[in-house]
């Protein structure tokens, strides 16, 4: 069975190509390279020992999308093309939604033309803003997000509920909360271009002497330590998630499905809690500043993802320590790398 994996060259969507790859799919990678690079293709196959095919362009390109759906009886789609920086999302809203909901909007056509069904969404838990209550579940009431990027992924299950329900669509909306870690290969890790938007790629390349300080965006949030509290899931636990999802669509007999979940640990760490981990777990020094607190974060979210485990038998079990220190293998990698 053929899967489209949008963004596949990405930091999620090539962990999960790699499981799909493992479960005996084909997979057919579109991506841009705007937030990825070329020689993760090669690093799939190395850690997979399969090939997936691959095609680098926009989605609004929906000429040449079109041409995909052409070569490849496609049944199903994992969505990770979308830009994804929350503090840039604000500075450029407009570039967020056009790339973000747009891309979304060509794919759907071609699913809804050529009847196709098997949609896996990547949303966010930014979808909840900032929850009155934790842990946050899938009833928990839904807030405007903070961010424009959250909007943008708030709007897409909207676009999505209203697809699935209009053209009997089974699709599946997976709110993750803040994946991090690396493949255990060390061959596949997350990439920023530039300075990195997340916490651990900054706290990882300032262990590496790459910058002088970890910026801590706000230590006076009402938490223990003044950081914001976020739940914090292994990359690797997380791609799997994707194919228990996807295996629960297919096997769905129903025309119409809309599944949703959360896909957390249910244990929320703090910006500091995180920096001491990540020294503990690879005999580092992490040296940081506080700064002013940073435009559309929230203060606290982590998850409860029990609907998850019970209906795709899918459970977070890699500690934070241990995600920690696959970053730094994949830190080293990449210094290798840039020396051979």
């Amino acid at each position: 069975m053929a899967i489209l994996v949008t963004g596949g060259l990405g930091y999620i969507g090539s962990h999960t190509v790699v499981e799909l790859l493992n479960n005996d799919f084909e997979v057919v990678i579109v991506d841009d390279l705007s937030n990825s690079e070329k020689f993760i293709l090669n690093n799939i196959e190395d850690v997979s020992g399969k090939k997936p095919f691959f095609y680098p362009f926009d989605l609004k390109r929906k000429e040449l999308l079109k041409q995909v759906f052409d070569a490849h009886k496609i049944q199903g789609c994992i969505n990770f093309a979308a830009f994804k920086a929350v503090g840039e999302s604000q500075e450029k809203p407009l570039d967020y939604y056009e790339n973000n909901l747009f891309s979304l909007i060509n794919i759907l056509q071609e699913f809804k033309d050529r009847n196709i069904t098997n949609f896996i969404f990547s949303s966010s838990c930014t979808v909840y803003g900032q929850a009155d209550e934790m842990p946050i579940d899938e009833n928990t009431p839904l807030k405007t997000p903070e961010s424009s990027y959250g909007k943008t992924k708030q709007m897409g299950e909207e676009i999505l509920k209203d697809f699935a329900t209009a053209y009997h669509k089974k699709i599946s909306l997976l709110r993750y909360f803040n994946p991090i870690g690396a493949h255990p290969s060390a061959k596949l890790g997350e990439l920023p271009l530039g300075i990195p938007n997340n916490l651990i790629p900054y706290v990882t390349q300032t262990a590496a002497g790459i910058r002088e300080k970890l910026s801590v965006w706000g230590n006076d949030y009402p938490t223990p330590d003044g950081t914001a509290i976020r739940d914090y899931i292994y990359v690797v636990d997380l791609a799997k998630a994707h194919v228990a999802a996807l295996k629960k669509l297919i096997a769905e007999k129903a025309e119409t499905v809309i599944d949703i979940y959360n896909l957390g640990t249910g244990k929320g760490s703090s910006v500091l809690e995180v920096v001491e981990a990540y020294e503990k777990a690879n005999n580092v020094a992490v040296p940081y500043q506080i700064c002013d607190r940073r435009a559309g974060d929230i203060t606290i979210a982590y998850a409860n993802a029990d609907k998850a485990e019970k209906e795709l038998g899918w459970k977070a079990d890699t500690s934070l320590q241990e995600a920690l220190r696959t970053t730094w293998e994949w830190q080293k990698y990449l210094e290798k790398r840039q020396d051979s």
